[in-house]
């Protein structure tokens, strides 16, 4: 262990120690990721297994397999004493039953598996998606970025430094983009400026998407748009209606306020609405909007967002058309949602708020870290029984009994989710989120490649940087058929949500029309330089 360095397990916080001089040193106390794997609740497990069981599972195997069984038993007229002679006698002659009876059976049990078929739980597609890539003047290198702030002229010495010591540490590369109305000299942060970024990010997914698939827009049934801090009147899901002059009964929603998360959020909305509405499309749209959100201040906790938060958004195309099953890249398995805004400080982690000069930004606790790990803690933990390998679940929950039942003083055994999932997309947020998370979930660094390549060349692109991720994976040609991909984002409120996808073909690298990353894939994985 470094000398330098002294690591605190019970409460999660490192202390390292830098020397100024001969004669001073400074002594910095941070809180770390919790070792959430180390620790797990038995409701979040019990919960985990409730998610397998839906009404229409519950139905097929304690009323209609049951009468299924009776009712084969009927048609042939075997008894119970006979079932030991079918094996050793196969001349056994069938005893005949009633017409009637057979055939009221039968009617009552054709019912209840129409009863099944109508409830059953309809596969929902990914068919395609598109992320949106901003023109080349809107990017914005570091020393760029550093030199607009300290040219505004808004900022003290003391917080100038503190953006460029986050800066250089952030794991953002030259690349990333800005919107207009924040580089203009002076800055024009104005509704017509963040209209114009919404619009430009939002119709140039859509375009691309539809190019892509070849659906007209007058074929979507259902409209989801997700975009936390700017929720102008009309709504951005009007916009795109009147956009694109979609049909005057399609189902569209807008949500607001929900943070990085609210992706992952959308798509369980799109899927329930596709149970609901049998052979439609649906589209959701996230993206998060910085116009209007660039803080001018001098609150250290909200000037975080300045200097990892970019421009971006993404489109996705879901269907639960059987036909679209042959086309479409995925196919959604599991979605986990987990929310711990009942407790105050996962509720004030992230908040909007105004600083002691009354200037509005997000404002990012010291808790944060503290935080995101508690609730991937009950997420993951919630989902584990459902993706797990049986040996897994079988040594976890093992383990788990003999230390909450029998209080035995075991060591947890920690789930490889690398035997579940082939890919992983884990939400951009930050550099130290990433870390820890590799850390915590021992994997690799090809593994986090996605991430890491994704916050080094798009920044913190809020709810879409998951489908930037996965269009990185597939611009790589890692995707195969059959691979399971673990989508996990987490936001304010706070909350952490995790989507399963399996991929229904493989994805080559050809296929590279609508990915962001096609025109420079070749430069990637880079090197990122060290904090």
């Amino acid at each position: 262990m470094d000398s330098n360095s002294i690591q605190m397990d019970k409460e999660r916080l490192t202390a390292e120690m830098a020397f100024k001089d001969s004669s001073s040193a400074v002594i910095k106390i941070r809180q770390r990721l919790p070792d959430f794997l180390q620790s797990v609740k038995l409701k979040y497990v019990k919960l985990g297994y409730g998610y397998s069981c839906n009404p229409a599972t519950i139905l097929m195997f304690a009323l209609i397999l049951p009468l299924f069984i009776a009712t084969l038993v009927q048609f042939t007229g075997v008894k119970l004493d006979q079932i030991s002679e079918l094996w050793t006698n196969q001349a056994l002659r069938l005893e005949s039953t009633d017409a009637a009876t057979r055939l009221a059976a039968s009617l009552i049990l054709f019912f209840l598996f129409g009863l099944y078929y109508a409830k059953r739980s309809r596969p929902v597609y990914l068919v395609d998606f598109a992320c949106y890539k901003p023109e080349d003047d809107c990017k914005m290198s570091v020393d760029s970025f550093l030199k607009m702030t300290e040219d505004n002229g808004a900022f003290t010495e003391d917080t100038l430094h503190f953006q460029r010591r986050i800066s250089t540490r952030s794991g953002l590369g030259d690349e990333t983009y800005f919107a207009r109305g924040i580089t203009s000299r002076p800055p024009n942060l104005c509704m017509e400026e963040a209209r114009a970024e919404a619009e430009a990010v939002i119709f140039g997914a859509l375009d691309s998407l539809f190019e892509k698939i070849g659906v007209k827009p007058k074929d979507i049934g259902i409209l989801i748009v997700n975009c936390s801090l700017f929720n102008p009147t009309p709504s951005l899901s009007a916009m795109i209606v009147n956009h694109y002059k979609l049909r005057t009964d399609i189902k569209s929603y807008n949500l607001g306020g929900m943070g990085c998360s609210a992706g992952l959020i959308s798509i369980e909305l799109a899927k329930n609405l596709l149970q609901a509405n049998p052979n439609t499309y649906a589209v959701v749209v996230s993206t998060e909007n910085i116009t209007l959100n660039w803080y001018f201040g001098n609150d250290r906790s909200m000037l975080l967002c300045n200097c990892i938060f970019r421009m971006g958004g993404a489109a996705v195309l879901l269907s639960n058309k059987a036909r679209d099953k042959a086309r479409s890249k995925y196919q959604l398995v599991h979605l986990v949602r987990t929310h711990k805004g009942a407790d105050d400080k996962h509720y004030n982690c992230v908040y909007q708020r105004e600083d002691d000069k009354g200037i509005i930004g997000v404002s990012l606790a010291r808790e944060l870290m503290a935080v995101a790990g508690d609730a991937l803690k009950t997420n993951i933990t919630t989902l584990g029984p459902l993706v797990l390998p049986f040996t897994e679940q079988f040594m976890f929950f093992v383990t788990l009994v003999r230390k909450k039942i029998f209080k035995a003083r075991v060591k947890p055994y920690i789930p490889d989710f690398k035997l579940a999932f082939e890919h992983f997309c884990i939400h951009a947020g930050g550099r130290a989120v990433l870390d820890e998370l590799q850390k915590n979930l021992h994997l690799s660094d090809w593994h986090m490649e996605p991430s890491r390549m994704t916050l080094h060349r798009f920044g913190n692109t809020s709810s879409s940087s998951l489908w930037y991720e996965l269009a990185y994976t597939e611009a790589k040609g890692r995707v195969s058929g059959g691979d399971r991909v673990w989508q996990i984002a987490f936001g304010s409120g706070f909350k952490c949500n995790s989507a399963v996808w399996r991929a229904l073909r493989p994805t080559p690298m050809s296929e590279s029309r609508g990915n962001p990353w096609k025109d420079d894939i070749e430069k990637y994985p880079v090197k990122v330089p060290l904090a």
